[in-house]
């Protein structure tokens, strides 16, 4: 077949299929040669074609008769220099950092190393062909039909997140067609956009769907990688999550799911993980990158570029300071927004990202060209605000664009429900959208992204049944993963027989999701939390892709029973504006009287006094919350008014009698909520007194009506 060379383009980088064949372009500062080479269905080299073209670093050709669907991959000549970090190796194949889609699985008895394994020695360069081992790159057809595509725009302040796993959320789902499960097509299927309605959230945040590998060490275990956090290629959908097909059809499918959820009124938030990529360290494999132009891709030691910095704990950091690396990562995002229709990203260690020379900057050339950009800057913009390194931890210290998982919501709703002493204030702040972090710096409370648990940790259910981790079947002797704190020492670990401690327990769940539900900010969901999901302890799941992570859809009474309160949480807020404000409180004049945005009391039904927000012993507060001053007006311009809402918090271990304060304009309260109350939660008293007792570790909720 003809393989006739043109000059072809140097943009768009990547694998472009037009008329006259496919126009390949890939950038490297330091190669002295590149070649294209393409693969049979069987794995076997069919040919390999020199790019000799070279414009600004970026070597292209246009080979003809070559279409979508055809594999290929890259071999890059230059020195092999490690010390320099330079480790050109034209014996391995390299992945295209701009592939739309990936075919097949890493090799690890397959010679990925680039040096010599069996010394050991990073600096001796090991000439066997890895081709075998390595994934390869496909030519896609990029055509879409988006035409009836409606991206729902849900303001961020008006959003709940259920955080999910592509996989696990449908795997074992009875009512999801057999060959469906466990794939995009399974989350975009009728019974899982059904439930996803009903339970009422707004946009599912999917953990890592970009390409990924699994490590070595984790098959020679019979594991493999579930989270997703081992990026091989930013711009493909993983293939694994494709039910039609892995040499193009993963992206249609991809986007058949974008388009079935947009048309539920769900968005579609991506996990990605820009930071690093699964190459490792200098003792790790070569599949792309590393390959590519080592020293452009990742930062190296200042003075010893053999050894790489590492500020993610994976290896490697990429290297955002390089124009071209910020490009890279800057294309893959307008990608997944413009051809992919993705409403929004959570930066997986978004510290990393916005390093200079070492520490944590706003001014960074990241955030900088993120705000610049009209694409990216008006999607969701979401941070896992810390990293490894030193000063990652910046909670709070993001640019205005920008929301982030509060890591101290998390830490403070958990004390305070275990019983932890002196967290009053703290624990008031992150109920009112954390004003303390964001205020100050011109964002508002939906910057703050509450929750109570997420992928990495224990599940809800785990939090209130075990004292401590039982990672044991991830094959580390229980070492890996953090040492959670459990939310309540209950005495028993595990499934128990108790029904009074099984009470207690989902006391404490309902507790914690009404906290969430009902905070100012954002609320994120982990996916299963609404029905008790379990994973027996284990804090760390990563390598679980399995039975142990898959949502178990056989609900009990119990499961069912939290599952309907936390739909019916989820669409109380969604309800009342006056639940999910879009500024911080403050008073205000109305009608020419000074009205209080929100107010706080003690048990006695008296305003807190200041020294009380700092009394240690205090576990019990009353908040309330005016809805007759939310400073937001309907589509004609008139004020919107809603519902008041006072809120009883108790986490002592007994219950304690509240005076209820007056509800504002002369209305009276009716009870909305009452967590102590397994059976319905949301029954109403027909009569409600002055006074009211909150049982031990409970909330209960009320709300103002006409007279």
């Amino acid at each position: 077949m003809d393989r006739t060379l043109l000059p072809g383009k140097p943009y768009p980088l990547g694998a472009t299929p037009t008329s006259k064949g496919t126009n390949f372009a890939i950038y490297s500062e330091n190669a002295t040669a590149v070649s294209v080479c393409f693969f049979d269905e069987n794995g076997r080299q069919t040919d390999c074609v020199s790019l000799h073209e070279r414009t600004a670093f970026i070597w292209h050709g246009l080979v003809r008769n070559i279409g979508p669907g055809q594999r290929y991959g890259y071999r890059v000549e230059g020195p092999w220099e490690p010390e320099n970090g330079l480790r050109f190796n034209p014996n391995k194949l390299l992945v295209d950092p701009y592939a739309k889609a990936i075919t097949g699985e890493v090799d690890w008895k397959a010679p990925i190393f680039p040096y010599d394994v069996t010394t050991g020695n990073d600096l001796t360069r090991d000439d066997r062909d890895s081709a075998a081992g390595v994934p390869k790159a496909v030519v896609i057809d990029a055509h879409f039909d988006w035409s009836d595509d409606c991206p729902p725009d849900i303001p961020l302040a008006d959003s709940v997140i259920y955080e999910m796993h592509v996989r696990g959320f449908s795997k074992l789902n009875p009512a999801v067609p057999k060959k469906l499960r466990g794939t995009y097509a399974g989350l975009a299927c009728a019974p899982s956009i059904e439930y996803l309605q009903k339970l009422g959230v707004t946009a599912v945040e999917l953990l890592p769907v970009h390409h990924f590998i699994d490590e070595g060490h984790l098959l020679d275990r019979g594991l493999r990688d579930y989270w997703g956090y081992n990026s091989l290629g930013y711009f493909a959908p993983m293939s694994r999550y494709s039910s039609s097909g892995d040499t193009g059809e993963q992206v249609r499918e991809f986007k058949k799911m974008v388009k079935a959820l947009h048309k539920a009124g769900i968005e579609v938030i991506l996990d990605v993980v820009y930071n690093h990529t699964c190459e490792g360290n200098r003792m790790g494999p070569m599949l792309s990158m590393k390959g590519i132009d080592n020293t452009t891709y990742y930062r190296q030691v200042p003075h010893d570029p053999r050894y790489y910095m590492d500020f993610t704990g994976t290896g490697n950091t990429l290297n955002v300071m390089h124009p071209q690396v910020l490009k890279l990562v800057m294309d893959s995002l307008r990608y997944w927004v413009t051809e992919m229709h993705v409403d929004g990203f959570r930066f997986d260690l978004a510290s990393t990202l916005a390093r200079e020379l070492h520490a944590v900057s706003k001014l960074s050339s990241f955030f900088d060209t993120i705000h610049q950009d009209p694409t990216i800057a008006d999607v969701k913009l979401i941070a896992e605000p810390w990293d490894v390194g030193e000063g990652g931890y910046q909670v709070g210290n993001f640019p205005v664009l920008w929301a982030e998982w509060n890591g101290r919501y998390r830490d403070t709703v958990r004390r305070f429900w275990k019983g932890d002493s002196g967290l009053l204030s703290d624990f008031a702040y992150r109920l009112t959208g954390s004003s303390d972090l964001y205020q100050m710096d011109g964002r508002k409370p939906y910057a703050s992204i509450n929750f109570v648990t997420a992928h990495d940790g224990f599940t809800l259910c785990d939090l209130v049944s075990y004292n401590e981790k039982h990672n044991e079947a991830n094959g580390e002797k229980n070492g890996d993963g953090a040492n959670d704190n459990n939310a309540w020492n209950m005495g028993a670990e595990g499934p128990t027989d108790d029904p009074a401690i099984n009470s207690l327990r989902e006391r404490q769940m309902r507790n914690f999701l009404a906290t969430l539900i009902l905070s100012q900010g954002v609320p994120m969901v982990c996916g299963g939390d609404e029905f008790a999901r379990t994973q027996n302890g284990n804090n760390n799941a990563y390598c679980q892709d399995n039975e142990l992570t898959w949502f178990d859809w056989k609900l009990t009474p119990a499961r069912q029973r939290l599952l309907e309160f936390t739909s019916k949480l989820i669409h109380l807020r969604l309800d009342h504006p006056n639940l999910h404000r879009r500024k911080f409180f403050q008073d205000r004049v109305i009608h020419g009287s000074l009205v209080r945005d929100i107010a706080w009391f003690n048990t006695d039904g008296n305003e807190l006094a200041d020294e009380s927000w700092n009394e240690n012993w205090a576990r019990a507060l009353a908040l309330m919350l005016n809805g007759r001053t939310l400073a937001i007006t309907d589509e004609d311009g008139h004020p919107i008014i809603d519902d008041s809402f006072l809120i009883l918090v108790n986490a002592a271990a007994e219950g304690v009698e509240f005076t209820l304060p007056p509800a504002p304009a002369e209305r009276s309260w009716k009870q909305v909520l009452d967590t102590e109350n397994i059976e319905d939660p949301f029954a109403a008293p027909e009569i409600l007194g002055e006074k009211v007792i909150v049982g031990g570790r409970a909330m209960r909720v009320f709300c103002d009506r006409e007279p």
